[in-house]
């Protein structure tokens, strides 16, 4: 066993993030304790990002290439080791029904690289469709092989909502461990967190306009017939409240008709949507601002994923553009689930001090 370290930012342990994106998942770890040794992506356009917010260094690397040693070399070796990681999930992702993807073979290396590096505790999480996806064996086989040398692995699907997320979004949670099993509480969990707490107090924006003292607190421009359909929106809503002249061809009729909250606005009281890659977008989801005849600005969207408010995604004067911010924003983990993640792991971190 290991010591406790009584350093109050470090006694949790270390963390080392594969398939890290812009860092949602190291950065929970960081507010619950842990220090971030070191992070892996194929996307470099993540490195300020992560490197930014996480006090440590981004390598652009595909992880199907990563060694053992070269991950247990990121480690100090004098305090408990946690890898963490979240292999890419559009394989899995109800988005791609009927269409095939080979990089479901990355979540088989994923956990062959944690039992060769044997950190203390292994967590990963995906998209709840992983669990069925080919006849349960591609999962199956994943849990066989972490329980090789991990005798503890349990695995659910969570709510965001229910640890402090202010979103609906249904995620896989894996967590494996050499001693001890570990679920997430609930016991003790706020009240879900409403849209209205979240970014109601930011300054109002047009649609295609841009905060002067938040860059990121920038909104997508809309169409002429655009911003005359969320004129029409009611919170909540969905495109049935606009007259006929508004509504798509393709909705009047087949499968668009079932796709009743595009082009919604979100509800004060409630929690957001699931964040998407294209969450900037009013037409991709109920993306709309409550009130603001706009679509959710990238800022908020963030908030919405629990980024802090502090946490800087691009150096300053340098904008990336919206696709590349949303899909960085849309794939990351959402921080307050990782940051209860990561505070059952380092409580039962220190358990295992106190007893050895």
């Amino acid at each position: 066993m290991h010591e406790l370290n009584t350093g109050s930012a470090l006694q949790s342990g270390e963390v080392v993030d594969l398939f890290c994106g812009i860092g949602g998942i190291s950065h929970g770890f960081k507010r619950a304790g842990f220090e971030i040794r070191a992070g892996y992506d194929l996307d470099a356009s993540c490195r300020h990002g992560f490197e930014a917010n996480n006090a440590a260094p981004f390598f652009t690397r595909d992880v199907g290439s990563l060694t053992a040693e070269e991950i247990r070399s990121r480690f100090s070796g004098t305090r408990p080791t946690v890898l963490v990681g979240c292999a890419p999930c559009q394989p899995y992702s109800s988005y791609r029904q009927g269409k095939t993807d080979d990089r479901w073979s990355l979540l088989a290396r994923f956990a062959k690289l944690a039992c060769e590096v044997a950190t203390d505790y292994v967590t990963m999480e995906n998209v709840p469709g992983l669990v069925s996806y080919r006849d349960k064996t591609v999962f199956n086989s994943f849990l066989a092989t972490l329980s090789e040398t991990y005798p503890h692995v349990s695995h659910e699907i969570v709510d965001c909502a229910e640890f402090g997320v202010p979103q609906r979004r249904h995620r896989l949670v894996v967590i494996a461990g050499k001693d001890h099993e570990i679920r997430l509480d609930r016991s003790g969990q706020p009240a879900p967190v409403s849209v209205a707490d979240t970014i109601r107090t930011l300054p109002g924006i047009p649609a295609g306009g841009v905060d002067a003292h938040d860059p990121l607190h920038r909104a997508s421009n809309l169409t002429p017939l655009n911003l005359r359909r969320i004129r029409h929106s009611k919170p909540g809503g969905t495109w049935h409240d606009w007259p006929d002249d508004l509504i798509a061809a393709c909705h009047r009729t087949g499968k668009g008709a079932g796709y009743r909250s595009v082009y919604g606005r979100m509800a004060w009281n409630r929690p957001a949507p699931t964040m998407t890659t294209q969450c900037y977008g009013y037409g991709n989801g109920r993306f709309g601002h409550p009130e603001q005849d706009r679509a959710i600005s990238l800022r908020e969207a963030a908030l919405l994923q629990s980024f802090p408010m502090e946490y800087s995604f691009f150096p300053d004067g340098r904008f990336p553009g919206f696709s590349t911010v949303g899909r960085w924003i849309g794939n990351a983990v959402p921080v307050k689930l990782a940051e209860t993640i990561g505070a059952q792991i380092a409580q039962a971190l220190c358990g295992e001090r106190i007893l050895a």
